[in-house]
């Protein structure tokens, strides 16, 4: 029987439950301090539309919804009534249609709350006390990145460039720009100087054009910076020292500070033995730290790559840097898990480091300082504090606290623009996902 069905199935149920379970802990990282905070939760679900199933744990229903696609807790109290008003009582007399959308919102915010309620409304804990229930979530998925990233370089041994030894593991047939990476070679390809030269898998390079090699990285400055000019290379091969010289070629090739941006270098067509070890904490936090910044940068382009997803749902070649919706991010842990030849920790691996990385884009997407993201919460809170903290200052009353519901509008314009961006990717990763082949 053809286990790579089974294994792609397997890769996308993986995947889909991982990422299940990051949404049940993100909800739970808001719902924790909140109860502990004393306000109260009247509901604890994951996705949305019609209830599937759900039971109640006190005055909290917990259940699972029709549409996996989020979830949320509900927090009495989110919204202060309109200042002077009775806490149960919103106006009747409203002009505009801001107006009346804050206006609803209250009416539907207060709907059930009774006089017992009342001191247990969101909206009156301290600013500090909101900021940390709504970073709550999102704090927890940066921990589950953390916590996969670590469990994952520290226990299964991976590859590292930085650990690239000065023994060729591949020789280049022949010389593709790197525009092209990934496809044959045809007959209209020059043959790579490193072919040209006899070197072969397993020759360990000492010497380039007498200057002594201690490292691939080393190597590969030397090699760039040569042009079309002649080199002289010294390797070891079976334990004998042996000689050559070619000329490296001038080839387009990322530069090394973006690879972005493409310049044209010297070229020889090898590449480095990169052996598989495990890495220290360290090693997982610097690279969680290189990710985060990559991740920031990358939802800086989100507008600008939606709409090169939105041409690939049209046709065009999409890249594969591109955003994925869930879907597309299952096919592509199904492609990791059928892969040939990979092994089951190659695919533990990739699996978990994919996840991680959704981990890190959803706990950092969500601290964008806008409603209905967390970050847009966060930011009320923290001005309510800077607007307490001036008004002590001053000697002047205490403002009450930052009515949320004026951005309402900001609010419903953010959801629906995030709604139609999810419509876009789900539609693009079906007709058009993004493949690793």
């Amino acid at each position: 029987m053809n286990a790579t069905p089974w294994l792609y199935a397997l890769g996308v149920v993986v995947l889909v439950v991982g990422i299940a379970v990051s949404i049940a802990l993100h909800e739970l990282g808001h719902m924790v301090p909140a109860k502990l905070f004393g306000t109260k939760v009247t509901q604890y679900f994951i996705g949305f539309g019609r209830t599937l199933w759900s039971t109640r744990k006190g005055e909290t229903e917990c259940g699972v919804k029709a549409v996996p696609l989020g979830g949320y807790v509900k927090i009495v109290g989110m919204l202060p009534p309109n200042k002077g008003d009775d806490p149960g009582t919103v106006r009747k007399s409203n002009t505009g249609m801001f107006t009346q959308l804050a206006f609803d919102a209250r009416s539907a915010e207060y709907e059930h709350v009774t006089p017992e309620d009342e001191p247990r409304l969101f909206y009156r804990l301290p600013w500090w006390k909101k900021a940390i229930v709504m970073a709550g979530g999102p704090v927890v998925n940066l921990v589950i990145a953390f916590i996969l990233f670590a469990a994952l370089f520290m226990t299964i041994p991976s590859q590292n460039v930085e650990n690239a030894t000065t023994t060729v593991e591949t020789v280049s047939d022949c010389a593709i720009p790197a525009a092209e990476a990934g496809r044959k070679c045809t007959a209209a390809d020059p043959v790579t100087p490193a072919k040209q030269a006899g070197l072969t898998p397993g020759d360990t390079i000492t010497s380039f054009n007498g200057t002594p090699i201690s490292s691939w990285d080393q190597l590969t400055d030397l090699i760039r910076a040569n042009g079309d000019s002649p080199a002289t290379i010294e390797y070891v091969r079976d334990g004998a020292e042996q000689k050559v010289t070619v000329n490296t070629s001038v080839q387009p090739r990322p530069t090394k500070t973006d690879p972005d941006k493409v310049e044209r270098v010297g070229f020889l067509g090898v590449s480095p033995y990169v052996p598989a070890q495990r890495e220290d904490l360290g090693f997982a936090v610097a690279t969680m730290g290189d990710m985060t910044v990559s991740t920031v940068k990358a939802i800086g382009s989100l507008p600008e790559k939606m709409v090169e997803v939105t041409k690939a749902a049209f046709g065009a070649e999409r890249g594969q840097d591109t955003p994925m919706s869930p879907v597309g991010a299952s096919r592509v842990a199904g492609e990791l898990t059928s892969a040939e030849g990979a092994t089951w920790s190659d695919r533990v691996f990739s699996v978990g480091l994919l996840l991680a990385g959704l981990n890190l884009f959803l706990g950092l997407f969500n601290l964008i300082p806008l409603l209905p993201l967390d970050g847009g919460h966060i930011a009320g809170a923290l001005w309510e504090g800077l607007r307490n903290a001036i008004a002590r200052l001053r000697r002047r009353p205490i403002p009450g606290p930052v009515d949320v519901a004026k951005m309402l509008p900001v609010a419903y314009a953010v959801g629906a623009v995030l709604l139609v961006m999810g419509i876009i990717l789900v539609y693009t990763d079906i007709v058009n996902p993004v493949r690793l082949t």
